[in-house]
């Protein structure tokens, strides 16, 4: 049931949610007192624009980002921990595992391993029950396009069952304990990191931050205010700054309903 509220609840409060409750309350308003109408429309004319904006993306996006920097070298570790979230199954019609937004994730992990940086992987993700799909678990999915990418299945582990960020800690744990293994590389999407890592810290896991799929880049401010069109148009909604909006709201809230928990 946590689960499921944990997914339900922060829908109202982000964005696209926030807007459409206002616009409900605008459209029950209208038949009595539409002056006041007004004031949601108004208000979901505020928070579309704030969402959408670049400027007010790029901020969120950042202060998540930017917390943990890839260092110029990573230390060598017993393992690299690779967290689900990552790829879609090979569900009719689809071909073959589909690769997301945070795919970036497994192949980073590849080059890691190529690397010499660890000699094992820790593949860890599940799928919930209501996504219909649950039958192929995410870390089968992550195995078969390492396999792709010439890493033997040998030194793969997988672990199938985790559903949130701290089913991923709790279970990694315990397959190092049942392995021996004392040190690991967290690799997962950069927005992400933060609340990740914590968690694994919490947990006492001696996890060094590996961080992928950068949605911010060095250049992207700069490429923001280089010229009068660019400002305009970064000021304007756009659906992808939406989205990247929401997902880094959604980190946040993650963050403070598991330190409510006593989970970071």
């Amino acid at each position: 049931m946590f689960l499921f509220l944990s997914k339900l609840i922060p829908l109202f409060f982000y964005p696209l949610g926030l807007i459409a409750i206002l616009l409900i309350i605008a459209t029950a308003l209208l038949w009595s007192k539409p002056r006041l109408a007004t004031i949601p429309i108004a208000l979901a004319l505020v928070v579309l624009l704030a969402s959408s904006n670049g400027w007010v993306s790029e901020w969120l996006v950042r202060s998540l980002e930017y917390q943990y920097l890839p260092p110029a070298s990573l230390p060598t570790a017993d393992a690299i921990v690779v967290l689900g979230g990552a790829t879609k199954p090979p569900i009719p019609p689809r071909p073959w595992v589909d690769v997301s937004e945070e795919g970036d994730r497994v192949f980073h992990a590849a080059n890691l391993y190529k690397a010499g940086k660890a000699p094992k992987i820790i593949l860890s993700g599940g799928r919930v029950d209501w996504e219909g799909d649950n039958v192929f678990p995410e870390s089968q999915d992550m195995a078969t396009l390492l396999e792709s990418m010439g890493v033997p299945a040998t030194v793969l582990i997988q672990e199938p069952n985790s559903r949130n960020t701290r089913e991923n800690a709790v279970n990694v744990k315990q397959i190092m304990q049942a392995q021996n293994i004392k040190t690991v590389l967290l690799v997962t999407s950069a927005l992400h990191m933060p609340r990740s890592l914590w968690i694994f810290r919490k947990l006492g896991i001696e996890a060094t931050p590996a961080p992928t799929d950068f949605l911010v880049t060095n250049e992207t401010h700069a490429e923001m205010q280089s010229s009068l069109p660019a400002i305009t148009l970064n000021l304007l909604p756009e659906a992808e700054r939406l989205r990247s909006t929401t997902r880094a709201l959604k980190e946040y809230v993650g963050i403070g309903v598991y330190w409510l928990r006593g989970w970071l």
